[in-house]
């Protein structure tokens, strides 16, 4: 992967493949100015290399009854490799989660988390995070608006 040359078309797929990844392949090459062949060659080369690693559809969370988003930042007792492998199990579980990711710094996770409420979050936190005993601190914040 290190020898992975992107070159502007590369860069500029990617770019309209991200703001739009329904675009059609026609209106993909319009778009970057190939030829429909060269464009499918491109984004089929793209994928194969692993820089495109997938499409999937975006949702309004708050229509399907997700209108609480909250990002929690955890911090483990315990940090061998069974806790961690543990923890991240437990996460992997819990539907509440959409996303989370291993930072540095003073806590070693942020969970991304959407709830229908508060009543919802509170339940999340008591009964599922914290009750596992794996957890020494945890800090919450919720999303008041997205800005981007």
């Amino acid at each position: 992967m290190a020898d992975l040359r992107l070159d502007r078309t590369d860069l500029a797929l990617l770019a309209a493949l991200r703001a739009d990844g329904r675009l059609s392949n026609v209106e993909l090459a319009q778009r970057v100015k190939l030829s429909p062949s060269a464009c499918l060659r491109r984004v089929q080369r793209l994928e194969a290399e692993g820089v495109i690693t997938g499409y999937r559809a975006e949702v309004d969370a708050a229509k399907l009854g997700l209108g609480l988003q909250a990002f929690v930042r955890v911090q483990l007792k315990g940090h061998g490799a069974a806790d961690i492998a543990r923890f991240a199990e437990d996460i992997r579980g819990w539907d509440e989660v959409e996303r989370c990711f291993a930072l540095t710094g003073d806590m070693d996770y942020l969970i991304d988390v959407r709830v229908q409420d508060l009543a919802h979050f509170s339940r999340f936190l008591l009964d599922r995070l914290l009750a596992g005993g794996q957890v020494a601190d945890v800090n919450s914040s919720f999303v008041l608006r997205a800005v981007k």
